[in-house]
């Protein structure tokens, strides 16, 4: 067996509070020992971290590979709007651009501390074995871990929302009508075909039901009985925005996670992205349910969506960890802004106090330990029979000059740049600051060709998304309002 000895590192400790000198002993792909500095060690390769904290990797608990060919396309976007314009975001591409948009985001997370990612790949109309394989592939060639959940539906973003085809004026419905996803059986069947198939290794196959309101229940019970037949961890975006908790109100006379439940999908394998709008009792019943739930604050904020109840969730006894969001709907993919922006919304609550707010030990701890717990891994914490997915951030880097405490510099100070080497199982896979073997600059080159070439290809669909982007917001913002379940926004 591989074994390797780090050693001159300050070491973060599992319960993140501190970060004294520790060696690290290495077997095969997970941690052996913590050790006292200068502890013998025999038949192990050696490795100097003078200078360097050393971190779990960041694992990322809600992200979207194929936005990785999205960043920067919006500005006063909300979620309904980032939906209107999304088949011109993410329209005409293949194989290949499936392939180097998850390439593109699995780079810049592990540039950027993070060794692990659930994603919610989209493809459409549906998803395919090669689209899957290529994702897949694309995570390996990075190194990176990933639970890879196609992102399905059987109902468009415009037959999902109660009332918004017949809201529009007559100009726009035939063709808001006329959009479409796969047929649900071939979903379902292509999913049913890559479990059967699945080579495992560091990616895992998920299945994520998009949004509630954009499945038929009967779509909803088969990805249930996928989940259950192959053991597929599920993610959903529940109660992402109000107008959706409305939505819910209106087509189930109940809360989102409610009906999901009646159903049958709520359960251990289950998490909730986002959540801004669940209320208590939704709360309560992911706890029973064994459930978790991704917080995801900067994309809820860039798409004002609000706040969600992170302390609320974790008090109950949800699982909580952090995400990002795709870089189509977030634009990056940096899990050190994740926690800094999740531990400065806790302290918006109205009448919040300090002991509602999310210290900075315990955020780190959300996007490590929390968030391994949602994708399944033995990760987060470097501890003996924990994997072997490490960190290392430069000591001499402005983000750490001085070293006064490492929890707090790691969510309130850093913001990845430190970051100079990775290793994922044990294994190296970003070196003095280089991603191995790949050409950063190769990679590049073909987003921005790939990014040329598809917005000619969409030009007209994103045409008639901005004509009908204003009538979309007006009938989002009055559903919004049906809901009343909880409050979610900055007080007054």
């Amino acid at each position: 067996m591989n074994r390797i000895l780090i050693s001159g590192a300050r070491v973060l400790l599992p319960d993140a509070t501190a970060a004294p000198h520790r060696d690290i002993l290495l077997e095969g792909e997970r941690v052996a020992a913590l050790l006292e500095p200068g502890t013998a060690v025999e038949d192990a390769a050696r490795h100097d971290a003078t200078g360097r904290l050393v971190i779990p990797g960041l694992v990322n608990g809600h992200t979207h590979g194929h936005g990785g060919l999205s960043k920067g396309m919006g500005d006063k976007w909300d979620l309904a709007l980032l939906l209107t314009h999304a088949a011109w975001i993410g329209g005409h591409r293949g194989l290949e651009d499936k392939r180097l948009a998850t390439t593109l985001t699995a780079v810049e997370m592990l540039r950027k501390g993070c060794t692990a990612g659930y994603d919610l790949a989209f493809e459409f109309p549906g998803p395919s074995l090669d689209g899957l394989a290529a994702m897949a592939e694309a995570y390996e060639t990075v190194g990176l871990r990933a639970v890879l959940a196609p992102m399905v539906a059987d109902l468009t973003f415009f037959q999902a929302t109660p009332g918004l085809i017949q809201a529009l004026p007559e100009e726009y419905r035939a063709r808001a009508a006329g959009l479409s996803m796969a047929r649900a059986d071939d979903i379902l069947t292509t999913i049913h075909e890559a479990a059967r198939s699945w080579r495992g290794g560091r990616v895992r196959l998920g299945c994520a039901p998009t949004i509630p309101l954009h499945c038929s229940d009967s779509f909803l019970e088969g990805c249930r009985d996928l989940s259950a037949e192959h053991g597929l961890p599920m993610q959903t975006h529940v109660a992402e925005a109000r107008y959706q908790a409305g939505g819910g109100e209106v087509r189930y006379g109940s809360t989102l996670l409610a009906h999901m439940d009646r159903l049958g999908l709520v359960n251990e394998r289950f998490s909730v992205a986002h959540g801004v709008w669940l209320t208590e009792a939704d709360l309560a019943l992911l706890a029973a349910r064994g459930a978790g739930l991704s917080h995801n604050p900067g994309s809820n904020m860039r798409l004002a969506s609000g706040i969600a109840p992170a302390r609320a969730a974790i008090r109950a006894g949800v699982t909580v960890g952090l995400g990002t969001d795709g870089s189509g709907s977030s634009d990056n993919q940096n899990m050190f802004e994740a926690m800094r922006l999740a531990a400065f919304a806790s302290r918006l609550w109205d009448g919040a106090t300090e002991e509602d707010w999310l210290g900075t030990a315990e955020t780190v701890r959300l996007a490590t330990e929390g968030s391994a717990r949602l994708l399944g891994l033995e990760a987060g914490s470097i501890a003996p029979g924990r994997l072997a997915d490490l960190v290392f951030l430069d000591l001499a880097h402005v983000n750490w000059a001085p070293f006064n405490d490492a929890a707090n510099q790691l969510v309130f100070t850093e913001d990845g740049s430190a970051v100079r080497e990775v290793m994922v199982g044990g294994e190296w896979k970003l070196r003095d600051g280089r991603v191995l073997g790949l050409d950063e600059a190769a990679l590049a080159r073909r987003a921005q060709e790939a990014a040329d070439r598809l917005a000619g290809l969409n030009a007209g669909m994103r045409e008639w998304s901005m004509a009908v982007a204003p009538h979309v917001s007006c009938h989002c913002r009055a559903l919004a309002g049906r809901f009343t379940g909880a409050r979610r926004l900055i007080a007054g």
